[in-house]
């Protein structure tokens, strides 16, 4: 497989692919690259509808300038241990918060986010986020508050008297769990307008399928939420005096 960086030559043929609506292992193929390379450079500028060459291309140049050109990390800044690669992480940051935004997150709540999961503590204080983004307090505090908001972190003082937000081991379970309930929400203000609408109407008719079909998915995505979790977080019992490890009974 060749390495460094994709030319523009070859960001020409993922367009290219992505237009004819081939996968991106395919596209991948022909450019004798691996498909992990295809997938970031398409999600991390703009998603595989909005994806355009040179604006890939020109926005690989900022951020190599901006890299070459940026001060050490200081104190405040996770350090890259267990033998990572700062050029890859850094890759996978962008192309992380580029999906959470196409979710529909704002660009700097994404940031945040991304940041608190990919730290190994799962949590950081505000100091650290604005070291780390080079952003305002002020734009970290309003992207913590609607994360808040969400579910998606909690804050808490440590030893310190510091403000430290974490996002959860379950935290994705939450997030789960709150969009199915916003589903039946849908659900259910969909149903009223049944009745207010005029049962034997054709809106009424469509707005009944639109309760029906949410009632179907909220309850799917409980279920199925509820019984990953349990399968996740149950630890295997054990009987007392048991001390056989995993693979000491074989020969």
């Amino acid at each position: 497989m060749p390495g460094g960086r994709l030319t523009q030559q070859e960001r020409q043929q993922i367009a290219l692919g992505l237009a004819d609506s081939l996968p991106y292992a395919e596209i991948a193929r022909r450019l004798n690259r691996p498909t992990s390379t295809i997938t970031r450079e398409v999600m991390r500028n703009g998603g595989p509808t909005a994806y355009r060459a040179d604006l890939a291309h020109r926005a690989t140049e900022r951020r190599a300038h901006r890299r070459k050109h940026t001060p050490p990390r200081g104190q405040g800044a996770p350090a890259q241990g267990h033998g990572r690669d700062d050029e890859a992480v850094c890759e996978y940051e962008e192309a992380f918060t580029t999906l959470l935004m196409q979710q529909g997150l704002p660009k700097m709540t994404a940031r945040v986010l991304t940041c608190l999961f990919i730290a190994d503590a799962g949590s950081l204080t505000a100091s650290e986020l604005v070291q780390r983004l080079q952003v305002s307090a002020a734009s970290v505090s309003k992207a913590i508050a609607f994360l808040e908001d969400q579910g998606l972190v909690r804050r808490e003082r440590d030893e310190r008297r510091r403000e430290r937000y974490f996002v959860d081991d379950d935290v994705w379970y939450q997030s789960t769990i709150a969009s199915a309930r916003g589903t039946a929400q849908v659900a259910e203000i969909a149903r009223q307008g049944v009745g207010i609408l005029g049962r034997d109407s054709p809106a009424a008719a469509r707005l009944e399928n639109i309760a029906r079909f949410s009632d179907f998915i909220s309850e799917s995505i409980l279920r199925a939420a509820e019984q990953v979790r349990e399968v996740l977080y149950t630890k295997p019992e054990t009987t007392p005096g048991d001390t056989t490890t995993p693979g000491s009974d074989r020969g």
